[in-house]
């Protein structure tokens, strides 16, 4: 079932746009179909390779920003230069609030499976990458900005109450989809899971270093040093060994997505193209933009 996420964070006053925006340096990727950089790749000398999210206003995930993504973490994957990967957000208050709504409303069929495929795609080139994967969480990280954060070997997140992780689907009508699931589950157990997912529930900082969800929390102006220094305790491990133990651990979860992956987008494709889910995407949309007023 499709996961809809909201493309603005209510709960901390932020508001939607429909503006796509981006910035040039000298490590980014470019999109596919326009000039907008949502993407930027610092390669620092200790072989840490810093990606930010630069999608303004809130990272909402689209089809060009998750085809650079995907392409960034594989790029990144094969360049020997590069020993561990830490992700994180250009986007101020922010990690990413999810997926673009843009992308599903009057979609076609043919843009539709290509959005959804090219988050099946992200998704699977940060989860399975062999190189070892930070989480730097500076922002509010509902839904797809959760997805991204769960794919990483490890979460360091601000200690800022009123940045929040989570799937919250449920709250918006719908279940996330299993490869969400499965991936949520790997890093706060069942029990735990199945609770904060029926429920929608998004942890504030504390809360989710309780329950596991992320393994630090420290002060914001700290997030980056302490990725670094988790990124550079992971390089201190034997290349192979630590790749292979990632692989196997993560085998099942991989398995099982690469067997139903197709089955996935044909649901999803399914669901947003009725009349009634388009209705109701399209009530959304007004009500953002009547608010933005």
């Amino acid at each position: 079932m499709a996961s809809l996420v909201r493309r603005a964070i209510p709960a901390v006053g932020w508001s939607s746009s429909n503006g796509l925006w981006g910035r040039t340096s000298a490590g980014t990727v470019r999109s596919l179909s326009d000039n907008a950089v949502y993407v930027n790749v610092e390669k620092r000398d200790d072989k840490i390779a810093v990606v930010k999210m630069a999608h303004k206003p809130v990272n909402a995930l689209n089809y060009e920003h998750l085809t650079q993504l995907k392409t960034t973490f594989e790029e990144l994957e094969d360049d020997r230069g590069v020993k561990a990967i830490v992700v994180a957000s250009d986007v101020p208050r922010i990690y990413s609030a999810g997926l673009d709504i843009m992308e599903m409303y009057q979609a076609t069929d043919e843009s539709a499976r290509r959005f959804w495929t090219s988050l099946q795609d992200m998704w699977l080139s940060l989860y399975n990458n062999g190189k070892p994967t930070i989480a730097a969480i500076n922002g509010a990280s509902p839904a797809g900005g959760c997805l991204i954060a769960c794919a990483c070997d490890y979460r360091v997140m601000a200690d800022v109450p009123k940045f929040t992780i989570g799937l919250n689907e449920t709250k918006l009508g719908i279940s996330a989809p299993f490869w969400f699931i499965d991936s949520f589950i790997n890093v706060v157990g069942q029990r735990t899971a199945e609770r904060a997912l029926k429920l929608g529930t998004l942890f504030p900082p504390t809360e989710a270093l309780r329950i596991g969800l992320v393994d630090e929390v420290v002060a914001s102006d700290h997030v980056m040093e302490h990725a670094m220094l988790e990124a550079q305790e992971h390089m201190k491990i034997n290349n192979v060994a630590r790749m292979l133990t990632k692989r196997n651990v993560r085998s099942q979860t991989v398995d099982r997505f690469e067997s139903e992956r197709q089955n996935d987008v044909d649901m999803f494709v399914a669901f947003i193209m009725q009349d009634a889910v388009q209705a109701s995407l399209g009530k959304y949309l007004e009500a953002l933009k009547a608010k933005s007023k």
